[in-house]
Parts: structure tokens; C-alpha cells; sequence
């Protein structure tokens, strides 16, 4: 109920600041575990990529965010779990691991944190986590900028197929998933711009 609420409130709120647009929903399984692997521009992307969504998505949360009094219980109602500081520990991915064989939704931000360059460095937990759940990897762009009442799109692409790395063990498996995952990613920026 309460993810409900405050889905809706969100929802009208960057409707009418962002006049957010959203493409290829129909992109999205409706049932069983999906990684919705974004690119990463601001704080405000994680309502972006799941508002326009039917299903509950998930996220990872830096664990001090949950201490803040009324925030950390509202973050915790609407889906996050905490990460501690200094990157995701073993507790975290076996945390994403699972809720995705609940056959949830979660979203990722591989880039790790908020960045404007092009190309940067993506981390590899995302390809891990979808690898071992054996979940659904729908890449996510978010186009445009958080100005208010500047146009936004938030844009699923078609499913990434990882079925060439599933039973791949060599050394620099996680790098190809992710370089995988993202040159998806960098080509719905470029054709919704």
C-alpha cells in the first residue's frame, strides 16, 4: 500500500516537473525475475526508472540512508535494502540474489555512481547478480536532464541475451556481461536523444 501511494505521488510529481515519457514498457516480463540495468545521471533516477512500472522494483541503498529517521523506514517500505559503505559486500548480492528468485524486480545502476562522461567504467556486480539469478536483463536509458518542466524519457530496451555466458567460467566473463549490458545501454541513449 505504502509503495502504491507513494508511486502515485511520485508519479504526478515528475509527470508535471520532468513531463516524464516512458518507451518500451512492454520491453518488461510481466512475471519472474528482471535486472533493469540503468545508466546513472542523478539521485533522482531510481523513482525514474521504476514509477512508470506496474511491478515493484527494488534497489540497494547505501546503509546509513536507512538510520535517518522516517526516511530510512519510508525507503525501506518502498523496496530498498542497505549496502554498506566502501561497496556491495557478499551480504548484499546474496540480498539481490534472492529477491530476484522471488522472482522480483530490481534495479541496478552498474556505472555505480551518478556520472556525465561517456563510456566510463562500468562495475561488474550488475552482471553478477543477473548471472547467478539467472534473471531477465532489460537495459534502461534515461534521457534528458532533471530540469523542471524539460522534457525526460526513461526507455526499456528489448531483453540483453546472456545465454553465450552462462556456462562461460573464464576470467573475464563479468567484464563481457557488463561491457554487454552497457554497450545496450549507451545505444538506447544515442537513439533517444
Amino acid at each position: 500500500m505504502l509503495y502504491r501511494i507513494c508511486r502515485f505521488l511520485l508519479l504526478v510529481i515528475y509527470n508535471f516537473l520532468f513531463r516524464l515519457k516512458a518507451v518500451g514498457i512492454e520491453n518488461i516480463p510481466t512475471d519472474g525475475p528482471v535486472v533493469l540495468a540503468s545508466n546513472h545521471i542523478s539521485n533522482f533516477d531510481p523513482p525514474t526508472v521504476g514509477i512508470k512500472l506496474k511491478r515493484k522494483v527494488h534497489y540497494m541503498a547505501k546503509q546509513e540512508l536507512f538510520d535517518i529517521p522516517v526516511f530510512g523506514p519510508l525507503i525501506k517500505g518502498l523496496g530498498a535494502f542497505p549496502v554498506k559503505r566502501g561497496g556491495v559486500s557478499k551480504e548484499a548480492i546474496r540480498s539481490a540474489i534472492s529477491l530476484l528468485q522471488e522472482g522480483k524486480v530490481m534495479g541496478i545502476f552498474p556505472e555505480g555512481t551518478r556520472h556525465q562522461a561517456e563510456g566510463a567504467a562500468a562495475k561488474k556486480g550488475a552482471a553478477m547478480i543477473a548471472i547467478r539469478s539467472g534473471a531477465t536483463v532489460v537495459p534502461v536509458a534515461i534521457v534528458g536532464k532533471y530540469k523542471p518542466f524539460s522534457k525526460m524519457k526513461v526507455v526499456y530496451g528489448k531483453p540483453v541475451d546472456l545465454s553465450a555466458f552462462i556456462h562461460d567460467s573464464s576470467p573475464d566473463m563479468l567484464e563481457r556481461v557488463t561491457e554487454a549490458i552497457m554497450v545496450r545501454i549507451r545505444e538506447l541513449q544515442q537513439q533517444h536523444k
